[in-house]
């Protein structure tokens, strides 16, 4: 008696493999969002202030154009800002209202300058000068450091982190500094908008342009 044996179905098998075909796909996505860090709506991801904080630190001779804002009890002025930085010499221009009009700002080698309609000025500090001539002082010292994300090396300093690991709080000599947002630069990102408290003074500054330029 011949017994007729019928070819195993191939549909059972193909639907088998595509099943694990398409788990391994799966797979392969999950492992891929898994490798990858987190990143914000700027672009910024997790880690980068880590890597980048050699460079920063090195980046020590930039220009800054932006606007500062002041509030105080007695006003809420603005002025505009540009800034010239290196290790041994910075030139600050501020123009605008709260400015008193043209004012240049210059220190080299523990010697500061103010110059605008009324003459040249000289003090022992930036903030002495400012203070004296024009009625309130940037924290002059410390903003090199400061406007790069980082705290000064001069004093004790209290600095908090983003989800992302990036600077959002720092406190230090009184002041409290708030990053509220960030610019990419070349390779580095570069903080764009600052916000500065003093007892009731209150310093905005919002960084247009960031550059790198020549002692």
């Amino acid at each position: 008696m011949l017994t007729l044996t019928s070819p195993s179905p191939r549909w059972p098998l193909a639907g088998h493999a595509s099943r694990l075909w398409l788990a391994g796909l799966a797979l392969l996505l999950l492992a891929g969002c898994a490798s990858q860090a987190p990143m914000d709506e700027s672009g910024r991801q997790a880690g980068q202030w880590e890597r980048q904080l050699a460079d920063v630190e090195t980046f020590d001779t930039w220009t800054l154009v932006g606007k500062a804002g002041l509030r105080t009890p007695q006003e809420n002025v603005s002025a505009n800002l540009d800034w010239n930085q290196t290790p041994y010499y910075f030139r600050m221009l501020i123009s605008g209202p709260f400015g008193g009009g043209r004012n240049v700002l210059e220190g080299r080698e523990g010697r500061f300058s103010l110059s605008n309609s009324d003459g040249r000025f000289e003090a022992e500090t930036p903030e002495a000068l400012m203070e004296e001539q024009l009625g309130w002082a940037l924290p002059v010292t410390a903003m090199p450091d400061w406007v790069r994300g980082l705290p000064g090396d001069h004093d004790s300093y209290q600095l908090e982190t983003d989800e992302l690991g990036f600077p959002s709080h720092l406190a230090q000599d009184g002041w409290e500094i708030d990053y509220r947002d960030w610019k990419q630069v070349g390779n580095l990102w570069l903080p764009r908008r600052l916000i500065m408290n003093y007892g009731d003074v209150r310093i905005t500054l919002v960084v247009n342009q960031w550059q790198a330029s020549e002692e």
